[in-house]
């Protein structure tokens, strides 16, 4: 002890000493470790140790709030989807179903074609003997179709959005009254080509002629001319009035 308080008395020591040397040994020692010189850390040192902890919780509670504010935006529909557009869906084709013979193949006809240049096109076609059909107030029509093709029996189920009306309804011939069918379909709200009003009127040719009539009185003969008619309500009227003018 004596020989350290006459080194440290020495001003020649004391002056090649550290900077903060004299102050380093003023302060209480606190650590249990093995004292280090001063000359020593600054030739090594030391880099401050992250906080691992502290550094993983800020990046989970970002992960966290990032996640709620897009759920938040998309809900509330702040966000723009515009730039990765989804594909659009295929829109169901509109089925036209055409009520002619076989001669003409309407399908060609509207190969291609577009309704409002969105919805396809798909054609039905089949005769009035090869329909049936059933109709409800809210659900529409349902057409039965039983045809021939290429000698292949094909069976099909489907609900017309529109139909082209290509055949007389009625004929006096034996099983050639359809007009059930034009029934059907207006009671099931299909739109045609004609009207189903102007149709069903025509399966009546007196019930067509008595409206040609009423246009006769109403322009008069020059400018609408008719040939007149008599009509009876079946052939024994007919039959009974002609004999009675020859007696």
């Amino acid at each position: 002890m004596n020989f350290l308080r006459r080194r440290l008395s020495d001003s020649s020591f004391v002056a090649n000493l550290p900077n903060g040397y004299m102050m380093d040994l003023q302060r209480p020692d606190n650590s249990t470790s093995s004292p280090v010189s001063p000359a020593m850390e600054r030739k090594h040192p030391q880099a401050p140790q992250p906080s691992h902890s502290s550094s993983t919780g800020t990046s989970i509670f970002s992960s966290i709030s990032s996640a709620m504010k897009q759920t938040t935006q998309a809900a509330a529909g702040l966000i723009d989807h515009s730039a990765s557009p989804t594909p659009p869906l295929a829109q169901k084709p509109k089925i036209l179903l055409v009520i002619d013979d076989a001669h003409t193949d309407w399908a060609k006809y509207f190969q291609g074609k577009k309704v409002n240049g969105e919805f396809d096109i798909r054609v039905e076609q089949a005769e009035f003997s090869e329909l049936n059909l059933a109709a409800y107030v809210t659900g529409g029509c349902m057409v039965d179709m039983q045809v021939m093709r290429n000698g292949t029996k094909v069976v099909r189920s489907f609900k017309p959005d529109f139909v082209l009306i290509r055949q007389h309804a009625y004929s006096m011939a034996l099983g050639e009254d359809f007009r059930s069918l034009i029934i059907g379909l207006q009671y099931g709200g299909i739109h045609t080509v004609n009207s189903l009003y102007s149709i069903y009127n025509f399966c009546s040719k007196p019930w067509v002629f008595s409206q040609l009539i009423k246009i006769f009185n109403s322009l008069g003969p020059e400018k609408f001319p008719l040939v007149e008619q008599t009509f009876f309500p079946s052939h024994k009227q007919m039959v009974s009035t002609f004999a009675f003018f020859w007696l």
